[in-house]
């Protein structure tokens, strides 16, 4: 790839990088279980993954036919964090092909953020679990104090503390509508990978390239590049 473009890749966690639906299924049941809900099953959980653990939290009070007012909200999220803490890897794997395409990179010295609606507690654990802290100098994670996706502040803040890289020369890699609609607002190219969380057919959310698994990623990012032939 050129050394000019991209200068950064920037990279969306669940459904991406990790499968961490098995681990966030066990927790949302052992939390609707202690008031007589549930269970949900893996791929209902797996639909409400994207925006955030509160978001899920009220997704899945709301599948059992129990709405949650504001209060009652923050007090299940508040129950759900050491349930999800206390398993965060157990059953979480890589997505295919993540290791070999963090290595490429790496090893191309092409600026590397993840950007998530995760919470905080939960990042750094998972990431020095699977070996990857030490690509991301940069992390902005759900309690970074700016809206969560999609909406497009959490990249522009990962683009400032990149260095000040512009939209135009960064790319984002995600899974969700939630992650396109974050990228298309900021501007930037947008890669999807199948075999995540999206509650939308990945070739109707607009990408710039959808791929089977991260094992393309490097040659699709090449082929976006400004003036590339596709």
């Amino acid at each position: 790839m050129s050394a000019l473009w991209p200068k950064a890749v920037l990279f969306d966690l669940d459904g991406t990088l990790i499968d961490s639906a098995p681990d966030i299924h066990a927790a949302t049941n052992t939390l609707l279980a202690r008031e007589g809900l549930g269970p949900l099953s893996l791929d209902v959980v797996k639909s409400m993954i994207g925006e955030g653990t509160r978001r899920l939290v009220e997704r899945a009070f709301a599948a059992c036919g129990r709405t949650l007012d504001p209060a009652e909200l923050s007090a299940r999220y508040e129950a759900m964090v050491p349930l999800y803490a206390a398993n965060l890897t157990g059953l979480t794997t890589l997505m295919p092909g993540v290791a070999e395409a963090m290595q490429a990179l790496q090893g191309e010295g092409t600026a590397m953020a993840l950007v998530t609606n995760k919470p905080d507690f939960a990042i750094a654990e998972i990431l020095q679990h699977f070996g990857l802290a030490r690509h991301f100098p940069v992390i902005v994670g759900g309690d970074a104090g700016v809206p969560h996706k999609p909406a497009p502040d959490m990249l522009f803040l990962a683009l400032e503390r990149l260095g000040g890289v512009s939209a135009a020369d960064a790319v984002f890699v995600g899974d969700s509508p939630a992650d396109a609609r974050s990228a298309q607002a900021a501007g930037m190219k947008l890669v999807l990978i199948e075999g995540g969380y999206s509650r939308e057919p990945l070739a109707s959310l607009g990408a710039d390239a959808v791929l089977p698994d991260m094992r393309d990623l490097r040659g699709a990012i090449e082929r976006l590049q400004p003036g590339a032939d596709r």
